[in-house]
């Protein structure tokens, strides 16, 4: 269900390595043919205080970037997309079933808590 065609993303804005779009592209050939792409959305939270991810989608709006690789389409709406201008999406591959996305040259951004990950310390 596509309420809009949304924009297009250049590669400036965004990029995605050869490794991920190979990966984007094998999992949309896994997925339903209703899906119009992988989804990147940030979330409050964290150390970091913005954490990242990903999901299939069925909608493209109109205040959502699209960036078109071969066989997949990544989407971002704007809000996302001003902490992801110039990040590169990239796939690692470390062996025995331990891959993910990773997003490269994300900028600092304000933390919030100084103790996340020391003992006795956490977000809160």
């Amino acid at each position: 269900m596509n309420a809009a065609q949304g924009f297009s993303l250049t590669e400036t804005a965004l990029t995605v390595s050869v490794t991920a779009a190979g990966k984007f592209a094998e999992l949309m050939g896994q997925v339903e043919d209703n899906v119009a792409g992988v989804r990147v959305y940030a979330t409050a939270g964290g150390c970091s205080g913005i954490s990242f991810g990903m999901t299939f989608t069925d909608r493209i709006d109109e205040n959502d970037g699209v960036l078109d690789g071969e066989g997949f389409k990544v989407i971002v709406d704007d809000a996302t997309m001003g902490y992801l201008r110039g990040v590169e999406i990239d796939f690692v591959d470390r062996g025995n079933g331990d891959a993910t996305f990773v997003f490269n040259n994300l900028q600092p951004m304000g933390g919030g808590c100084g103790t996340c990950g020391s003992s006795g310390g956490g977000c809160g």
